[in-house]
């Protein structure tokens, strides 16, 4: 007989919302650390559970049909429409059928060119002694390779400014939301009463996005709104102007245009193009933005790997450009950014919404229950990773990864939905590593903060500046 998740030990009720809203990652680890491996939460009256064994995490990411994506992730349609990340049931099937042949390997694979060309071009604005914010780098670098992979063209600086801006702005709504900024709240943390109130409006900002509410108090919605409609008007330019052409193209939005059903022959209607598009241009750049950011903060106070990883780079490509044949050659490289996704990973926790009563674990689960998976916190364990707090990718020799059991590692999700761009994603990481590495070792600027935000991905909050030093 399943037992009651109120017989679980957890944190006490009028503390848990305010210290997962002042440091929702240090929350969740102490949650790990004093309570069980299913660990029950209510915040505002709804029930959310953080699960520890990785055989729940792995159970319930890959039934997409009982566990379904949550409020926290659903209310991204204004931004991301209905594309992958945010799609259910039979209409995501079909979107992931019809999306998958682009990701191919092979098609993956020519893009390492534009990759690396693209890092040779940015490297010819560096020089010895620049300071620059390395994360807005990363985010520029990314962006332009991402658009040049959907759109096949070299994007206008207002295209660029009007994604990133999107962008920007959607994680910044995303995060003020979160954080609940309300004055009331923020003078009594013990009232109650006051933080359900906050919660109240953050739910009512939500719905204010979606368009499912009036819309007050609304200077983050409107530039929410705002920039999505100048997102809006630049990706379906880009869409009519192909249309009109008659030439679809060998790229990724060509190809997009190009998949059919094989059920009813059907193609992709101007609106999923965009919403697909929306999709990759968020994925396919900003996780890899701040995947790389956090490579050289850890490069930056560790030498003696960033000294292991130009051994290698010498070694492989002695001075000349990285290509994709090189890549099985460069194990180290690749190393080091799976223990900088280890630490750092893209996205902190997933979550997922139980449709209906069902029990993991032994324990019931009822319906509209909030599953959370932590990458932060499995992958910084000690039950699976000695000294986990230490940056060391050697620890990824031997097939680490294939030895762990699945649901410790898991930087791209798994199961069904696992992240479509995975291999575009870690193949980028490696090569914009390799290509910049060779020439520059950059330098933290000292007594810097470096401060996490976790949002829709994992941020420097304000950014991480450093010197650039020619190797």
């Amino acid at each position: 007989m399943s037992q009651n998740l109120a017989t679980l030990p957890s944190p006490k009720a009028n503390q848990a919302l305010t210290e997962y809203n002042r440091d929702p990652l240090g929350f969740m680890t102490r949650c790990v650390r004093e309570f069980g491996e299913i660990v029950p939460l209510r915040f505002e009256g709804e029930l959310f559970c953080l699960l520890t064994n990785p055989d729940h995490i792995t159970e319930v990411l890959k039934d997409r049909s009982l566990f379904i994506k949550a409020k926290d992730l659903r209310i991204l349609r204004g931004l991301l429409g209905n594309g992958l990340l945010t799609s259910e049931g039979d209409f995501w099937q079909r979107q992931r059928r019809l999306t998958q042949p682009i990701f191919h390997q092979q098609r993956i694979n020519s893009y390492g060119a534009v990759m690396v060309d693209y890092t040779q071009q940015m490297l010819q604005t560096w020089y010895e002694g620049k300071v620059v914010d390395v994360h807005d780098e990363m985010m520029r670098l990314t962006l332009n390779i991402v658009m040049k992979t959907i759109f096949d063209q070299d994007v206008t600086d207002r295209e660029a400014s009007h994604v990133s801006h999107a962008l920007d702005e959607a994680m910044h709504w995303y995060t003020s939301r979160e954080i609940y900024e309300d004055s009331e709240a923020s003078t009594n943390s013990n009232n109650i009463q006051a933080w359900i109130n906050c919660g109240m409006k953050a739910v009512a900002r939500s719905l204010q996005v979606l368009g499912l509410g009036d819309v007050s108090n609304g200077d983050d919605n409107r530039r929410y709104r705002e920039a999505i409609a100048l997102l809006d008007e630049t990706v379906y330019a880009m869409i009519a102007h192909r249309r009109v052409s008659g030439s679809e193209g060998d790229d990724l939005l060509g190809m997009l245009m190009q998949v059919q059903d094989t059920d009813d022959g059907s193609r992709m209607s101007d609106q999923q193009l965009r919403d697909e598009v929306a999709t990759l241009m968020l994925a396919g750049h900003e996780t890899t933005a701040n995947t790389l950011s956090w490579v050289w903060m850890l490069l930056a106070n560790h030498p003696q790997v960033g000294e292991k990883l130009t051994e290698e780079l010498k070694t492989v490509l002695n001075g000349r450009t990285p290509t994709i044949a090189d890549l099985p050659q460069l194990s180290y490289t690749h190393r080091v950014v799976k223990e900088a996704m280890r630490l750092y990973p893209p996205v902190t926790d997933i979550s997922r919404e139980a449709t209906q009563d069902c029990e993991i674990g032994g324990y019931s689960i009822p319906k509209s229950t909030t599953l959370i998976a932590s990458q932060w916190v499995m992958h910084r364990n000690p039950r699976y990773f000695t000294e986990p707090e230490a940056f060391n990718p050697e620890r990824w020799t031997d097939d680490l990864e294939k030895r762990l059991p699945r649901g410790v590692y898991f930087p791209f999700g798994d199961g069904p939905r696992i992240c479509i761009g995975k291999s575009f994603a870690q193949m980028e990481a490696v090569l914009i590593l390799a290509t910049i590495a060779q020439t520059f070792e950059l330098v933290l600027i000292p007594d810097q903060t470096i401060e996490l935000q976790p949002s829709i991905t994992l941020r420097p909050k304000h950014g991480i500046q450093v010197v650039l030093k020619k190797t």
